[in-house]
């Protein structure tokens, strides 16, 4: 059962005005449904493949997010409800050891119950219950409440993009290269013009950074604060796949200077010599998309780089990546707008030929910073078990900020402060380069 942690309240640091009752019914109905929706082109074998550690079955992501709900929001505010299955709060904790002991992530494709039809049936009854509950809750609680469900409907926005980026390791790591969808971004990119390389600059100063609007933002967003910024420059798109080719044809992953110390050793003992699904076929490059093999289009931002090569690539380039500050000061200033899950394409796509402004600041892939992920001045963590939602990862990682093809539209913000560690390949991850000035 879970711990008595778990009816603890959103501090008032993070607790936003209480949305209306029908329309976070009608945002709960919309999210879930559209987890279901990603998982259509799925057959049944799909759901229950882990290719790597990190990599979650697709079963488990639909099964997790459904205890979240069951486990944050149903057991705590409704007294009288019983849990669909015992065991499930072992096997779909992912890693609140404040709650319970989790099952280990590396072993989750070992499992072949619950069946996929088992956990369709798991997340009718958590949705069952919790429409009555959204109805039926009493005033005195529905703040707290509805402050933790709309951070459940973010946290399972966040599984529909892993659930992307997972079935994409999934398919790609079989020799079939089977696709998952046929809606095939343009497979011609050698026609779109590619948008010069502009720059944008901007003037330093003591500017405050963090989530400022009324919105929802998760913990490690805030507490607003003040940074200090010098003048610099930010390029006006992301980094190409042509660009990142002359890189490869200049000896990149051959050439030590370039890399940091750690990324050189991840270089060798990986045997990187390009961006994750890039294969060479013929004399040519080829790239793994969710809609199956294609040419490398080189008007197409580079995706599915490591921290470490896109560091390597600045260096190489004579610049460097923006500090998660200044991408932020940029971001502020833009609207927020670009292609993202809701798009279909599903891939990152070309930058306009005409950009002067920065653009692709919100969508197509997430750019790495120079920032290691950390709290900012005055960070408190949420109370209970949901404080390790954030909180305990600031070691390690990188933060990388802006979206991807693969993100919720509704779920991106310029403050939104995603985090991963240097060597990971797997996100949809991709470069924008800085400058001084």
């Amino acid at each position: 059962m879970p711990s008595s942690n778990n009816a603890e309240p959103i501090t008032k640091a993070r607790r936003q005005s209480s949305p209306d009752r029908q329309d976070l019914l009608a945002r709960y109905r919309q999210v879930r449904r559209q987890t279901e929706q990603l998982c259509l082109p799925l057959a049944t074998e799909d759901y229950c493949i882990q290719t790597m550690s990190d990599v979650s079955p697709p079963k488990w992501h639909i099964a997790h997010v459904s205890w979240f709900f069951e486990t944050f929001l149903l057991i705590p505010f409704q007294p009288d409800y019983r849990p669909f299955h015992p065991r499930f709060d072992y096997l779909f904790n992912s890693y609140y050891v404040t709650h319970g002991q989790p099952f280990p992530r590396p072993q989750r494709g070992l499992l072949s119950r619950p069946t996929v039809a088992e956990v369709y049936q798991y997340r009718v009854c958590v949705d069952t219950a919790m429409v009555q509950l959204i109805n039926s809750l009493a005033e005195p609680r529905w703040d707290d409440f509805a402050a933790r469900l709309t951070l459940g409907l973010h946290h399972e926005q966040q599984h529909q993009e892993l659930l992307l980026t997972d079935i994409k390791h999934i398919l790609a790591y079989n020799p079939l290269r089977p696709r998952y969808h046929e809606n095939r971004p343009d497979a011609e990119g050698s026609c779109v013009q590619a948008a010069a390389l502009n720059w944008s600059e901007y003037v330093g100063g003591v500017r405050s950074i963090g989530h400022a609007s009324a919105g929802f933002c998760f913990d490690n967003e805030t507490p607003r604060h003040q940074v200090y910024v010098q003048d610099y420059a930010l390029a006006c798109r992301l980094v190409n796949n042509g660009e990142y080719l002359e890189f490869m044809d200049a000896g990149g992953y051959e050439r030590p200077e370039y890399w940091l110390s750690d990324g050189w050793n991840s270089v060798r003992q990986q045997n990187w010599q390009a961006p994750l699904y890039w294969e060479k076929l013929d004399g040519h490059w080829w790239l793994m998309t969710l809609a199956g093999m294609r040419p490398v289009a080189e008007q197409e931002p580079v995706c599915h780089v490591s921290f470490f090569e896109a560091d390597a690539y600045a260096r190489w380039s004579g610049k460097r990546l923006p500090s998660e500050a200044e991408w932020e000061l940029a971001a502020t200033l833009q609207p927020i707008a670009g292609n993202f899950m809701d798009s279909g394409s599903l891939h990152p796509l070309p930058a306009a030929a005409t950009s002067i402004a920065p653009t692709q600041l919100f969508g197509d892939a997430w750019e790495w910073t120079q920032s290691p992920y950390a709290p900012y001045p005055g960070y408190r963590p949420l109370a209970g078990s949901l404080g390790e939602y954030n909180g305990k990862f600031m070691c390690s990682q990188m933060v990388l900020r802006g979206g991807s093809c693969a993100t919720p539209a509704s779920h991106v913000r310029p403050s939104y402060r995603n985090f991963f560690y240097p060597g990971d390949r797997w996100q949809f991850s991709g470069i924008r380069l800085a400058d001084d000035r």
